[in-house]
């Protein structure tokens, strides 16, 4: 049940919501907007008014585009993204295959900007710093820099991998993959200025020692948009080069990409990120949800963690808070539900399978991977190759099979 009054307004000592959202980045604000369009008072806090462009989620498509457009917000995706349809596959010069499907590619800055825009009520983002959360089976207390209170049924932790809050909650965070991958992010554009000869494309890596995964280019609103994922120690000199000559560095460790490419040059810093594997324990508490990155962390590489953010906040936000909200009480049984929907746990194995999966056919030697590895890439171009002499075969065999 939602009733018409407004966030700030006095409640037992502090200012009043359904739910505060802690964390304004995608997956807080996102929720923040789902659940206000709802009618639910929500309070999101935030300590930036305007998020920064961190390197992050910068391209969706597939099913995660689904997913986005049952949550409402793909017509507003499309006003700050480049759309993209075909991306040509290669590896060691030669193609692979080529992907055909829907696809955008934007800076995650906007991205969050957007979703933020979504909000009905600009004052329900709070510019503040949450500092102490107390919870309970009815009412959360919540606590921030400034001194301000909030009182809340429900409490979402958006906090991506930041664990303090957690942590004060009895929270844990378990490793179970330290420094497993590392990601690198830039722009590129060709010396000439003339636009590069395709649309976008993916390189994967040509051997296993370079631990190299692949490099996914795609058009954003300032060019050509350069993601770079790695299975590799990120004190390893080679980190520092790609930092200092990404030019020469991307060409010596991915040849086959000079005729694609042409002479290019890197137009922003490049930035990296290394990413453990983690999931939570002691998370199941009264009043407290935790959703995205705040639960558990994902390889970038996968390219499964927009997708398991999406659905915890489809979830969460149309399903179980909507029916929480509708009986008394905010217990640790209500609050289990979520953590137990068949969707959510589904995305979650899917997303750690995927992050061991990439990392075993990039970077394992041996003969057994060896061999899966040539099988995977000749499997898709053999496929491509029938696709060609006869479109639309493939698509619908593959139809007939789940038929």
């Amino acid at each position: 049940m939602t009733t018409d009054r407004p966030v700030t307004e006095p409640a037992d000592g502090g200012e009043n919501a359904e739910i505060v959202i802690v964390g304004g980045g995608l997956a807080g604000s996102l929720a923040a907007a789902v659940l206000a369009r709802a009618g639910h008072r929500v309070a999101l806090v935030d300590k930036r008014a305007v998020y920064p462009d961190e390197f992050r989620v910068e391209k969706i498509g597939g099913h995660q585009l689904d997913l986005i457009r049952k949550l409402g917000f793909l017509d507003a995706l499309e006003h700050v993204a480049c759309r993209y349809d075909r991306v040509l596959n290669i590896r060691e010069g030669k193609v692979v295959d080529v992907s055909v499907g829907q696809a955008y590619g934007f800076s995650y800055a906007s991205l969050v900007a957007t979703a933020r825009s979504q909000i009905p009520d600009c004052s329900n983002l709070i510019v503040d710093e949450v500092i102490a959360i107390s919870n309970g089976d009815d009412v959360q207390h919540v606590e921030l820099a400034s001194g301000r209170r909030l009182t809340a049924r429900l409490v979402v932790l958006a906090t991506g991998m930041a664990g303090v809050l957690g942590y004060k909650l009895g929270i844990r965070r378990r490793v179970l993959a330290e420094r497993h991958s590392v990601s690198f992010g830039f722009t590129i554009a060709r010396r000439d200025g003339i636009p590069f000869d395709l649309e976008a494309l993916t390189c994967y890596g040509e051997r296993t020692a370079d631990g190299i995964d692949y490099l996914s280019l795609f058009p954003v609103r300032d060019g050509m948009r350069a993601n770079l994922f790695m299975f590799r120690d990120p004190t390893d000199p080679i980190m520092r080069e790609l930092r200092r000559e990404p030019e020469a560095t991307i060409l010596r460790l991915l040849p086959g990409l000079r005729s694609y490419l042409g002479d290019f040059r890197v137009t922003d810093r490049v930035q990296n990120w290394v990413m453990d594997l983690t999931v939570v324990e002691g998370h199941l508490l009264p009043g407290v949800v935790l959703i995205g990155d705040a639960f558990q962390t994902n390889c970038p590489a996968a390219g499964t963690g927009v997708a398991r953010l999406l659905v915890d906040v489809d979830r969460l936000c149309t399903e179980y808070a909507p029916q929480w909200l509708m009986s008394a009480g905010m217990g640790s049984e209500k609050i289990s539900q979520f953590y137990s929907d068949r969707e959510k746990i589904a995305a979650d194995q899917q997303s750690l399978k995927m992050a061991r999966f990439r990392q075993a056919l990039t970077s394992r030697n041996g003969v057994g991977w060896d061999v899966r590895r040539r099988l995977h890439f000749l499997r898709r171009s053999l496929t491509h190759r029938v696709d060609q002499m006869h479109p639309g075969w493939i698509g619908r065999i593959r139809g007939a099979l789940r038929a």
